[in-house]
């Protein structure tokens, strides 16, 4: 299916150069791209839509989007903090018309060796942090999930969400103070 020079080309060009090669006619290439951000993108879709299907659906429209504007894509950014943009638009898009959008501190991660009581405890901290995360205005949850869950910058944030960097820092800020408060408890009972 792919020669030893299409496998080892992700390790050499960038996402820019995949970008030109692709606007230049090389159409194929852009599989490169899907494979490197897909996870990303389905991740996103499942914080957003909560279930495979609809993530899939998700991460499919923001390819076919992002494929049908890629000669758009100017490289002023990070190819990657692009795609997220149209992924963050597509997805709260979506919400607004589904009106059911979930953070990205639900997930519940699954680690080797874990003792039933590791388990137990790890699922209360969650279901804490959960409570708390939701309560937060909808601007912070979804700062604090592109910054602490997508690793992005509060300049990339900026860019997805199109908010200020000092609003965007704020919000994170603000979050953290009240996540902190509601989850004093937690804290102090040396539960973290």
């Amino acid at each position: 299916m792919t020669g030893r020079d299409e496998m080892d080309e992700p390790l050499i060009a960038d996402d820019q150069q995949i970008v030109a090669q692709i606007v230049s006619g090389q159409k194929e290439k852009f599989r490169i791209l899907v494979r490197r951000h897909e996870r990303a993108v389905y991740g996103m879709g499942l914080s957003f839509f909560r279930n495979a299907e609809d993530a899939a659906d998700f991460a499919q429209e923001v390819f076919l989007k992002t494929y049908r504007n890629l000669s758009r894509f100017e490289g002023r950014s990070r190819f990657s903090t692009w795609l997220y943009t149209i992924a963050y638009n597509t997805a709260v898009n979506g919400v607004t018309r589904r009106r059911e959008y979930r953070s990205l501190a639900e997930e519940d991660p699954i680690i080797d060796g874990d003792t039933p009581e590791r388990i137990a405890l790890r699922g209360l901290v969650r279901d804490a942090v959960l409570e708390a995360v939701q309560d937060l205005p909808e601007n912070y949850r979804t700062c604090v999930d592109l910054f602490f869950f997508y690793d992005r910058s509060y300049q990339e944030i900026g860019v997805i969400t199109g908010l200020p960097v000092n609003t965007i820092k704020s919000y994170v800020f603000r979050a953290k103070k009240l996540l902190r408060n509601k989850l004093k408890d937690y804290i102090e009972g040396g539960i973290e």
